[in-house]
């Protein structure tokens, strides 16, 4: 009997920590859809890429397409044209955004003004491709409605010749239009954690706006500016559907140039080539994230103190 009580003991003891083993893992199912979408679309073609950037067209493992890549003068200064890019515009929106988040700051926590801005910014952040182009097309191209009217009254002038849209200029110009938001909302949770017994703790001991803001708000922020300011860099490094949407002709950035390899009218299509520069623009954004990772890490130390 005794034998019989042990086994049965056993048994319920097994199908119990069986059972909470089940209820740990089920919570994660909830996450499947979202594994699964991030391994088709996020890292099977990453990890194509790796690994077809040294393969020739049997598979073999070369250095020849990133090295032909990557000695060439014009895809090397086709890449920096794209470095350039993307850091000016993380800078100006950087700058341009972390003012607005400051000025929307200060006002009342709960104002209309703070919900309007919050939910424009919200939309115009994830405003781009072809809209956003048409949008500029519209409005500076050849046929705009600020390119008409500027050349009834000023002729001679720099949006009277809409050329300037379709280069370096005009992308950097398109870009920071979400860039700005896109700034405005990842810096403002920065600004909101300033704690205000710090100013008045400043202000108590004497000290002026300038010595606040140099010694408490601009260090306490500047990780914060300089994690946001990478991501910038990285949106805006990786962008294509607006680039392509507004510049049909040529590649002055690496992105087009990717596409073109991909799908040339010409007849110079190459996938290999097309590999090795999303090779280099993979190296360039894991390391930018990389970076970013760090310095959340030591902006979440003191948004949690």
């Amino acid at each position: 009997m005794s034998q019989l009580t042990q086994e049965a003991i056993t048994g319920s003891a097994a199908r119990g920590s069986g059972y909470r083993a089940w209820r740990r893992v089920t919570p994660y199912f909830g996450v499947l859809p979202f594994l699964t979408l991030a391994t088709l679309f996020l890292l099977w073609p990453t990890i194509s890429v790796m690994t077809g950037a040294f393969q020739d067209s049997k598979g073999h493992f070369t250095f020849t397409s990133v090295h032909d890549v990557w000695t060439s003068s014009t895809h090397l200064a086709i890449f920096k044209n794209t470095l350039l890019l993307s850091g000016e515009t993380a800078l100006i929106g950087a700058i341009l955004g972390a003012l607005l988040s400051y000025a929307v700051a200060t006002g009342k926590p709960d104002g209309i003004l703070r919900r309007i801005w919050v939910s424009a910014t919200g939309v115009l952040a994830q405003f781009g491709g072809v809209m956003l182009a048409f949008g500029f097309v519209a409005t500076f191209g050849f046929n705009g409605f600020i390119t008409t009217f500027v050349k009834s009254f000023a002729p001679h002038s720099f949006f009277a010749n809409p050329s300037w849209l379709y280069g370096i200029t005009g992308l950097a110009f398109v870009y920071c239009f979400f860039q700005i938001p896109l700034m405005f909302i990842v810096f403002l949770p920065a600004i909101d954690n300033l704690r205000p017994n710090w100013r008045e703790a400043s202000d108590s001991l004497g000290g002026s706006t300038w010595e606040y803001w140099r010694r408490v708000g601009i260090p306490v922020l500047t990780p914060s500016f300089l994690g946001s300011s990478l991501l910038l860099f990285a949106n805006a490094f990786s962008a294509y559907a607006t680039a392509a949407s507004l510049i049909s002709q040529g590649s002055i950035i690496t992105p087009l140039e990717i596409s073109g390899s991909l799908s040339s009218e010409t007849g110079l299509a190459n996938a290999a080539t097309a590999k090795a520069l999303s090779f280099g623009m993979v190296a360039v954004v894991v390391v930018v994230m990389a970076l970013y990772t760090l310095l959340r890490r030591k902006v979440s130390k003191w948004e949690k103190s």
